[in-house]
């Protein structure tokens, strides 16, 4: 492969187009092996075995208490993305990976088509999260509160969880958390297309790359911009809400 003797420092080399799409071909092997293999894995998921949970167990949202049967809105499936919370902290204190996994959870009209509903459930208090619901301006999905349900309803948060409906009877089909939750943010996948990833320190890079940082550092900014877990931090999705002004204070105990 014939590579340029002025590579910049930082960049990739520089060669001509046919050079650059053997390489490309190259990679793509391994690119069809990989999707092969998360075919093969989507097809263990779907015959996991499943557990059947109370579906009278009441969610608090807009309209009050409801029975999370109902959520499925006559559909069969039901995805949902359990939204971690700070209780009595302002919007700016609540959970940064959370708040940037439900920032990219704001349409299910294609889950909708395919029978599938979608929600998010968060064990905050309604009286709390319906402000911050309408501070992010989340109108398409509906958020509920999941207080007083038990687990898998409630209890631990953070995780994405697959629900089926038979009739009047729930089952847990899947759950998954960490990184699992990146299947819905579609900006870690673009990151990932370009020269430079997502700039954390974990990647495999080559020499001379731009220094990287900590998982996660984009996730909280201070109101110029500045990747920050300090006092004057938001995560990041809300700098771009309208009334979002700069802070002094996250309102909870866990400060990072």
């Amino acid at each position: 492969m014939g590579v340029s003797s002025g590579r910049p420092a930082g960049r990739p080399p520089v060669v001509d187009m046919e050079s650059w799409q053997s390489a490309r071909d190259e990679l793509l092997v391994r690119e069809k092996a990989h999707t092969r293999e998360g075919d093969a894995i989507a097809a263990a998921r779907r015959r996991l075995p499943m557990v059947e949970i109370d579906g009278t167990a009441e969610v608090t949202g807009p309209v009050g208490p409801v029975p999370f049967l109902s959520l499925f809105e006559g559909r069969d499936r039901l995805v949902v993305y359990q939204h971690m919370w700070h209780d009595g902290a302002p919007h700016q204190g609540q959970c940064e990976g959370c708040t940037t996994t439900a920032w990219h959870l704001h349409d299910a009209t294609y889950l909708n088509a395919h029978g599938v509903s979608l929600a998010i459930l968060t064990t905050g208090s309604w009286e709390e999260v319906h402000p911050f619901i309408a501070f992010m301006g989340y109108r398409r999905v509906p958020w509920y509160s999941a207080r007083e349900a038990p687990a898998p309803i409630g209890g631990d948060m953070g995780y994405l969880a697959s629900f089926l409906r038979d009739g009047d009877r729930v089952f847990l089909t899947y759950r998954t958390t960490g990184r699992g939750n990146e299947r819905v943010n579609f900006s870690m996948g673009l990151l990932d297309m370009t020269p430079y990833g997502r700039g954390e320190d974990w990647e495999d890079v080559p020499d001379g790359w731009p220094a990287s940082r900590h998982a996660c550092w984009s996730w909280r900014t201070d109101a110029q911009g500045e990747p920050t877990w300090g006092e004057t931090s938001r995560p990041l999705p809300q700098w771009s809400r309208p009334g979002a002004t700069p802070v002094t204070t996250l309102g909870r105990r866990e400060q990072h």
